[in-house]
């Protein structure tokens, strides 16, 4: 067994296996998601019916290069590296034109170019033997797991994070008191939020995230997501009598009564000084799009507003909202109560390990939006000048790739992070295994940070106690450790949601009176 985990295949495998998940699933999960691009245009019809572009399945070829002549050619790392080519493989789309009832034949379309890690199932020399890398100019020693860039080879270093979506507790001090935290980062679809719920010094709730000013009264927010009687509210929290007596307080201070009122709560929060109806859609807005958005994943794929049955999903992803802050508000109140402990940022069950393919499907979907838009914009300029319509001349492959490659060449990658993207270290054999092995952390260097600077237990067999660098980043940047195994989290977290209710738990649902 430890022969295996000691040879060259093991050594680069997690970036290998999680670039190629992204080619297997992730790659179509992203296009997936965007499913339509829609436009502005109406068909020239009698009927004014709207133009729109259904995407379908998208597929990576193999690297190829294409010469001055316009002839194209097999492409392998080492003439990418002597020719200073970016290894790359077309990417093509099924693309369809629907104008009103009149539906076109769906259209292959090269949409760009994806840079593909050597050793990759994308890779040319995926499944070719010692001998046959040699005759291609390989080192049959050599772990992949690296990128060509302009004949560049660049490693995407693995980021460390707190783990999205996990309800975590903490201390913070304001005005001389002990505030009580607890806070989620939920993330969904490349979007992350960060949601806190604390309790003040009047033993009240107040709940903060993105696009609110200040805090909103718990209980209120509560109501406006449906949560009418002072009974569901409280259940929803705990039924201990400890912190009933804590929800008591809370439900006093409460200004509103019903759905309606909590809703026109949040609204004058947000657009004071606005029209009611104003008011009310952008509270919707804000409460469906910006609060606790991970749970978003319980809307049907690409349900829109005004299709039948949105109204009635999109109260039961409300519902479950309320019932999180309520898991929150009570790891608040058990926090004060001393029954738990603050959670350990540097525990190692509280991170999450951002590898290649994690980095690159990120990358992906801000790329294809950016793709999206100037499709649409091209159509809307082409029905302007009374153009027939047409996907191939809609669609230039170099917006895709441009927006791929440059975070690739520079390291400064989507959501403001720099270094994601590094030149690989071929000083020698084992500075290149090392390399492939890294994980940086988000932390600031100048910051002395020594909690999580230190060695902690939970890092036993997952990271090296002693490769680190010293200095500025010493404990920062880390390695893992020899006989490390990542695991991968759940595609389809429905799979799980059914092996709970197989078991007895009982799904949400809002009562009718």
């Amino acid at each position: 067994m430890s022969r295996s985990y000691f040879s060259r295949e093991h050594v680069a495998r997690h970036q290998l296996d999680s670039f190629n998940n992204f080619l297997l699933y992730n790659l179509q999960k992203v296009v997936n998601e965007q499913k339509v691009i829609e436009t502005d245009i109406e068909s020239r019809g009698k009927s004014k019916e709207p133009v729109w572009v259904e995407l379908g399945t998208v597929e990576v070829k193999k690297p190829l290069v294409r010469e001055a002549d316009g002839s194209q050619s097999e492409l392998f790392p080492s003439e990418a590296r002597i020719r200073n080519l970016t290894y790359a493989a077309p990417i093509q789309l099924d693309m369809t034109l629907v104008q009103g009832e009149d539906r076109q034949d769906p259209v292959v379309t090269t949409i760009g170019q994806l840079p593909v890690m050597v050793g990759s199932a994308a890779c040319n020399l995926y499944g070719m033997t010692d001998a046959e890398r040699v005759t291609h100019g390989e080192d049959p020693l050599d772990p992949g797991g690296y990128f060509i860039v302009n004949g560049t080879e660049r490693v995407l270093m693995t980021l460390e994070d707190l783990a999205s979506n996990k309800i975590m507790t903490e201390f913070t001090e304001r005005y001389n008191e002990r505030i009580y935290v607890a806070k989620v980062f939920s993330q969904f679809r490349g979007y992350r939020a960060l949601v806190v719920v604390e309790r003040n010094r009047k033993n009240l709730l107040e709940v903060s995230f993105p696009s609110v000013a200040g805090h909103l009264r718990f209980v209120d927010l509560m109501r406006a997501l449906g949560l009418m009687g002072d009974h569901d509210i409280v259940e929803a929290v705990s039924t201990d009598e400890d912190i009933l007596t804590f929800m008591m307080q809370n439900l006093e201070e409460s200004e509103c009564d019903n759905v309606e009122e909590g809703i026109m709560y949040v609204g004058k929060k947000l657009a004071p000084n606005q029209t009611r109806d104003y008011q009310r859609k952008r509270a919707e807005f804000v409460l469906d799009n910006y609060l606790l958005p991970h749970l978003n994943y319980l809307l049907p794929p690409n349900m829109k507003e005004g299709d039948p049955g949105y109204r009635q999903a999109i109260e039961e992803v409300r519902l479950a909202k309320a019932h999180f802050l309520g898991r929150m508000a009570e790891a608040c109140f058990d926090l004060v109560l001393e029954r738990r402990r603050i959670d350990d940022k540097d525990h190692y069950a509280n991170k999450r390990l951002k590898l290649a393919g994690d980095l690159m499907e990120d990358l992906f979907r801000i790329s294809l939006n950016r793709l999206t838009r100037d499709v649409k914009y091209q159509l809307e300029r082409a029905s302007m000048r009374h153009r027939d319509l047409s996907i191939g001349t809609a669609v230039r492959a170099d917006v895709l790739t441009e927006r791929l490659l440059h975070p690739l060449a520079t390291g400064n990658w989507v959501g403001g992070r720099t270094g994601v993207s590094q030149l690989l270290d071929r000083i020698d054999h084992m500075s290149v295994l090392s390399h492939l092995r890294r994980v940086i952390s988000p932390l600031s260097r100048s910051q002395p940070h020594f909690e999580a600077r230190d060695l902690h237990p939970t890092q036993w067999g997952r990271i090296c106690p002693s490769e680190t660098p010293e200095g500025p980043n010493c404990g920062l940047v880390k390695n893992f450790a020899q006989m490390v195994e990542i695991s991968v989290g759940v595609a389809d977290e429905n799979e799980v949601k059914n092996i709970l209710y197989d078991m007895g738990v009982i799904a949400l649902r809002r009562e009718t009176v």
